[in-house]
């Protein structure tokens, strides 16, 4: 049965108590101040961009115009480092207690998040996963736009085909899969796993979680 099962998380607010993005972003501006006025000024345009295009305020918040004038290389550099030396003290004792319960199972644990591709990697690697899609280019070279174009985005219903495809390519069985989230943009895959564990929910999940008889736990401890 093993091999039939896997279990995709999400990141920040559910393996991670902390917002792992938020955390680089931060950590790029102390090392180069010039970055705050500038990450402000790109993020605010791609907004009002991405609103004038049509997309969703969700979605339009959520362009990588704080980003922007670092390079992918930088990204990496900075992702792992941050990773190992601070983001690994906000995972919760039981989020790594159930990550163990996986890999005793043998089940495969695959991390799935809006994070930038660098940042999830990282963090993946921290948190050994077997798998990890983060956002961002299939090439990474160069300097970032701040435009999230041409990127696989895991984002919202964007996690759902990622988690079909990647259930199908593996063998998984989706009804036997699991599926962590700690909000209701995650619901969506969550809603494809046989067994939907909502993390600390926000107040919109645990009420679509108790609505539909899905498992709440709180790892904030």
């Amino acid at each position: 049965m093993g091999g039939e099962v896997a279990a995709y998380f999400d990141l920040d607010g559910t393996l991670l108590n902390a917002s792992s993005e938020k955390t680089l972003t931060a950590y790029l501006a102390r090392r180069r101040p010039w970055r705050i006025p500038w990450g402000a000024v790109a993020w605010t345009s791609g907004f009002i961009t991405n609103m004038i295009r049509g997309r969703a305020v969700y979605d339009a918040a959520r362009n990588r115009g704080h980003l922007s004038l670092a390079s992918w290389d930088v990204l990496e550099r900075y992702s792992r480092l941050l990773a190992s030396e601070k983001l690994k003290t906000f995972i919760p004792p039981q989020a790594w207690e159930k990550l163990a319960w996986h890999r005793e199972q043998g089940h495969r644990l695959v991390l799935v998040t809006a994070t930038v591709a660098p940042m999830a990697e990282a963090m993946a690697d921290v948190l050994g996963m077997d798998a990890v899609y983060g956002c961002g280019p299939e090439v990474r070279e160069g300097i970032l736009s701040g435009s999230e174009r041409g990127w696989s985005v895991p984002r919202r219903k964007g996690k759902v085909p990622v988690v079909k495809r990647d259930a199908e390519q593996n063998g998984h069985d989706l009804t036997k899969c699991f599926g962590y989230g700690n909000t209701l943009a995650d619901s969506w895959f969550m809603a494809l796993c046989g067994h939907a564990i909502a993390v600390s929910p926000e107040g919109p999940l645990r009420r679509h979680a108790e609505a539909n008889n899905w498992e709440i736990v709180d790892w904030t401890s």
